[in-house]
């Protein structure tokens, strides 16, 4: 496991730092600060049984569960682990997150988490700014927060640039949001700080799309679950696994 420690930079006053979830930059006085203008707090998970070692192959699904050809076309070969984040509607901001392991069965289920995606919910061309999260299959190589390494296998980034200021769009504070958040490859350069400023696609697309805390309503464009299950999220990646997200409206990814 590699654990990025803070650099002198990030710690500095009056610094322009990442908006998180689909957002621009933000300067703020006296320290950095990433911030998506929301995400939510859920209530407990709901379990979903994994498969015993003697479970027969049909018992684990060759392909992953709701998601059609196109969809499918998309992921990676190497790929043995999967975010699959399935929102309720092309239009919500609530969404299911199940993380699947394939085994040489097929992919097998962990937990069914409650989440929250972005205010206006999904599109297939996100842009900055329009309160969509981006649908599609992205990897899962980079992760950081305010708070200490919890345990991650995905290289982790502590800094003070994780401090989010503000309330959310119901009013909620968002004081906790990046304790813990892992990156969505999306307009980004894997292989970097979630705080990267760089954005492959132009700063018109949009960036700073990750997995993060959960607080009490919609986001910019990330994917938040609860505290607990951040940090159970964190320790289960593996970068040796090749993790990606798959996300999106249910009728799109069915596609």
């Amino acid at each position: 496991m590699i654990t990025r420690r803070p650099r002198p930079a990030l710690l500095a006053a009056s610094l322009l730092f990442l908006t998180g979830c689909g957002g621009g930059a933000v300067a703020l006085p006296g320290h950095p600060s990433g911030g998506d203008a929301a995400a939510a707090s859920t209530p407990a998970a709901v379990p979903i049984p994994t498969p015993t070692a003697g479970a027969r192959a049909e018992s684990a699904p060759l392909q992953l569960p709701g998601l059609g050809p196109r969809t499918l076309a998309k992921m990676p070969a190497d790929a043995r682990q999967a975010v699959v984040v399935t929102g309720k509607d092309k239009n919500s901001p609530l969404s299911t997150l199940v993380l699947y392991e394939r085994t040489a069965t097929g992919w097998r289920p962990g937990a069914s988490w409650p989440a929250h995606n972005a205010l206006k919910g999904w599109t297939g061309h996100h842009m900055a700014g329009d309160l969509r999260s981006p649908i599609g299959v992205y990897g899962l190589t980079d992760a950081g927060g305010l708070l200490t390494d919890p345990g991650a296998k995905l290289p982790y980034h502590h800094s003070y640039g994780f401090t989010s200021p503000g309330t959310g769009f119901e009013g909620e504070p968002l004081a906790g949001a990046f304790d813990y958040v892992v990156a969505i490859n999306y307009n980004r350069r894997p292989g970097t700080s979630p705080l990267d400023w760089t954005r492959p696609l132009g700063a018109k697309r949009g960036g700073g799309v990750w997995i993060h805390v959960d607080h009490g309503g919609p986001t910019h464009g990330c994917v938040s679950i609860a505290e607990k299950h951040m940090k159970e999220l964190l320790r289960v990646l593996d970068p040796d696994l090749h993790p990606v997200i798959v996300m999106g409206d249910a009728v799109s990814l069915a596609r």
